[in-house]
């Protein structure tokens, strides 16, 4: 593999409880990419901290030697190394980052720490050149944020949620209705047998004139409602969660149109864990192409958090000449700043 030493790259991402290996090669896309999620979570209802980062810990290397096994690669092979160094849970950006440091230590390759938006920005970059400049909007389970770039590495905040992110609202509201967790993908199943008109939920913030988002009034609406209705009925569970996924969708898309016509981009990217929701991705195409702008996002498993994206990040990173030193550090929260 001594020819390809500059165009392998190394992404490995443990910011919450997916653990995930990948190599990635500008030339030929992903070359490997291995993902080992964690099921423990679902009985508690949400992400354990202190259990997510001692899985991270038993699966990592596992994962690593699998991933490198079967791309049949050694360290030095490698043209560099992205690890997701924020934001995330801290003990679960830790393992990833110590094993990413050992690894650049022992082999003396580039290191460079990845910040977990732009990772899923540039998951769009896996399949098909990212254009730009682009709108994206990064909505996840922690995250709602739009964001321009005017190019790889420069970025501006438009603006973000004010309280829960997108996914955290359909995490919570899914548990309120009595679905299984994560919400997102079972608000999504029940929602196919409801009237998306059923109740009228709010937009939060629709009048504001800014890019942000609220969905704490939606998670708090659907809870007085679903009690003032005593036992709910298989009926009024779909119901129930067509209403809430189209308030969430349709203050997403009505907020993305104004930072779209705010940035004037060539191209409006969906990122994220939600942009897997079916219906958004629906909403989005029909709104956008409405306006004019090409719409995008990225396949199913490059949605959800993976070292794919991280490992493409840190293609341009360390192709710019822009790496990190040992002292690399974590971050449980920051802003997503430029670097070009």
């Amino acid at each position: 593999m001594a020819g390809k030493t500059k165009r392998l790259y190394l992404g490995i991402e443990t910011s919450c409880d997916d653990t995930s290996c990948a190599i990635y090669s500008p030339d030929e896309g992903v070359v490997v990419h291995r993902t080992a999620a964690q099921l423990d979570h679902a009985k508690y209802g949400g992400v354990v901290p202190e259990i997510a980062s001692r899985s991270h810990m038993k699966t990592i290397l596992p994962l690593y030697e699998s991933v490198m096994g079967e791309a049949g690669l050694s360290t030095g092979d490698l043209a560099g190394i992205g690890v997701t160094n924020g934001p995330g849970l801290t003990g679960s950006l830790l393992v990833g980052l110590s094993f990413a440091k050992a690894l650049a230590y022992g082999s003396g390759r580039p290191l460079v720490g990845i910040h977990h938006l732009e990772g899923h920005i540039l998951a769009n970059d896996l399949e098909r050149p990212f254009v730009t400049p682009a709108t994206v909007l990064v909505v996840s389970g922690g995250h709602t944020q739009l964001i321009f770039v005017k190019k790889i590495g420069c970025y501006k905040f438009l603006g973000g949620t004010r309280d829960d992110a997108a996914g955290e609202a359909f995490d919570k509201i899914g548990k309120l209705l009595g679905l299984p967790y994560p919400g997102g993908p079972s608000i999504q199943k029940a929602a196919v047998n409801g009237d998306p008109g059923s109740f009228a939920f709010p937009r939060a913030l629709r009048k504001s004139g800014e890019c942000d988002f609220s969905f704490s009034g939606l998670k708090t609406a659907v809870r007085l409602k679903a009690e003032s209705m005593g036992e709910l009925t298989a009926g009024d569970i779909a119901g129930l969660a067509s209403s809430a996924q189209e308030a969430i969708v349709d203050i997403l898309a009505e907020k993305s149109l104004m930072a779209v016509e705010r940035t004037s981009p060539e191209m409006f990217y969906l990122a994220g864990g939600v942009a897997a929701n079916s219906r958004l991705r629906e909403v989005m195409k029909e709104r956008m192409g409405k306006a004019g702008i090409a719409v995008s996002w990225p396949s199913i498993e490059h949605c959800t958090d993976n070292a794919a994206m991280i490992a493409c990040a840190a293609s341009h990173h360390i192709g710019a000449g822009r790496t990190d030193g040992l002292e690399l550090n974590t971050f449980p929260r920051g802003v997503l700043a430029s670097w070009s």
